[in-house]
């Protein structure tokens, strides 16, 4: 008989958890910056895509209105897909996808080629952008996180003012003779560039227990963002025809089929498209709240005011385009304080900057007043300044908060639901502002009707500030 010694078992070493290191931040920023970038490049670019193409209002409507119903309606998914196959994947093949669309935007021949790689294009950087804060969550935490979240929020407000900035300057440019089709080609070499960074410097994540998807969410997801956002983008434009009062009917009883299906879902122990679970936190629920008012009135105001000051300034696409310059710039520098700010006056940062943001639109209401239809950007400078001052604090912190309690399992459908609330809304500002101003022009004017539309942003800029006293104090 031979004694036998058990010697205890040796456990494997635990695989490090990946990390995301500069040159990886930087790749994933990059490809966050060009959904907003094409969403809002086209502003000045309309008109001459309409003389090229032939395309009449409602066929240019839908130039912008495809892209963003696409892309607003597919991000909950396209977080979804990370969590379950891998975000570096999706994340790479949505960046290919996105490049593929650019280059057949750019070369299409006619209106409705270009209508459909939109809506492709759209579909593409539904896939790409919400593995972009998935993985950022993933991958960072304490303070480190908190930078990289600072920094997602600045470069997606920067994106949507330089977008507008780089329109006109490509229009006027006609590099190569390429003319308006330049605003979609230059993402191509950016693609290239992101995508052979992204092969070597972001890491690959994924849930660790991958939920799938689920198939009537997802279709009654869609259904409701559908009936929602196509009447409102595209009605004026169509003349209002029935299907879109149908369409607009038909909305609540979408959204409540959906609410009823997730939660039987959940109750059930299955996997619903999102989880009705996530929004018993209150730090999203909240944020939530708060990036409708912001994404409404930021959206509408740069459609509004890239046309008043083409049409009704009489600028040409560059000038228009630079006279948000100090916008941006300022954007950049004050949101890079955000999270030392945060750090020192919690959540209250935001309401400040709702009523920097206030005095700004006041500003540039009153150059509005007093220096129309000579408008230019040493008139708007003190007003776009101030507002993208009050813009940067608001913006980065509001994203920050939402993802601030947001398990990393879910952390791809936490992400696609705050992009698809902030696409959404900006949408929805286009077709809500824009509306108002286009039909206020035929009885009041251009000035008259720019004044009340800004009046109305005001409103809205008032409504944040005072949501965000809502807002838990603290912010991890």
């Amino acid at each position: 008989m031979t004694d036998t010694v058990s010697t205890p078992a040796v456990r494997a070493p635990e695989a490090a958890s990946p990390t995301l290191g500069g040159p990886g931040l930087f790749t994933v920023l990059l490809a966050a910056a060009l959904p907003l970038v094409d969403f809002f490049i086209v502003n000045v670019a309309l008109p001459t895509i309409g003389a090229d193409l032939a395309a009449g209002e409602a066929v240019l409507e839908l130039v912008v209105a495809g892209y963003g119903v696409a892309y607003a309606v597919l991000l909950v998914l396209g977080g979804r897909l990370g969590d379950l196959v891998g975000r570096r994947r999706l994340f790479l093949g949505g960046m290919a996808a996105f490049g593929v669309t650019s280059l057949a935007c750019g070369l299409a021949p006619d209106a409705w080629t270009l209508v459909a790689a939109r809506v492709a294009q759209g579909a593409s950087a539904a896939a790409m952008l919400p593995q972009v804060l998935a993985t950022v969550q993933a991958t960072t935490s304490g303070a480190r996180r908190a930078k990289a979240m600072s920094l997602y929020g600045a470069t997606a407000g920067l994106a949507m003012v330089a977008g507008q900035i780089l329109g006109g300057v490509l229009v006027a440019a006609d590099l190569a003779g390429t003319g308006w089709r330049a605003i979609f080609l230059v993402n191509v070499p950016v693609v290239v560039l992101g995508l052979v960074m992204g092969v070597r410097f972001v890491p690959e994540t994924r849930s660790q227990h991958p939920e799938p998807v689920d198939g009537p969410g997802t279709v009654l997801l869609a259904a409701s963002l559908l009936t929602l956002l196509a009447p409102l983008t595209e009605g004026r434009a169509a003349g209002w025809p029935l299907w879109t009062w149908l369409s607009l009917a038909a909305f609540p009883f979408a959204a409540a089929a959906f609410y009823a299906v997730e939660r039987r879902a959940d109750r059930l122990g299955r996997t619903p498209l999102v989880p009705p679970s996530l929004f018993r936190l209150a730090s999203l629920r909240r944020g939530l709240v708060l990036m409708l008012p912001f994404s409404i009135g930021f959206s509408g105001f740069m459609f509004v005011i890239a046309l008043a000051l083409q049409q009704g300034a009489g600028l040409g696409p560059v000038p228009a385009g630079l006279a948000l310059a100090p916008m941006a710039v300022v954007f950049l520098f004050v949101s890079l304080a955000g999270p030392r700010l945060i750090a020192r006056h919690g959540t209250r940062v935001v309401a400040a900057g709702a009523a920097v943001q206030a005095v700004g639109v006041l500003l540039i209401v009153l150059a509005v007043w007093r220096d129309w239809p000579h408008l230019d950007v040493a008139s708007l400078l003190p007003g776009t300044a101030v507002a993208g001052a009050g813009q940067a604090l608001q913006l980065p912190n509001i994203m920050r908060i939402v993802m601030s309690e947001m398990p990393a399992a879910r952390a791809g459908v936490g992400s696609g639901v705050m992009v698809t609330t902030q696409q959404s809304a900006l949408a929805l500002g286009v077709a809500t502002l824009g509306t108002l101003f286009l039909a206020l022009v035929p009885h009041f004017g251009m000035r008259d009707a720019l004044l009340t539309t800004l009046f109305v942003q005001l409103a809205g800029v008032a409504l944040t500030g005072l949501l965000s006293l809502r807002l838990p104090r603290t912010v991890g």
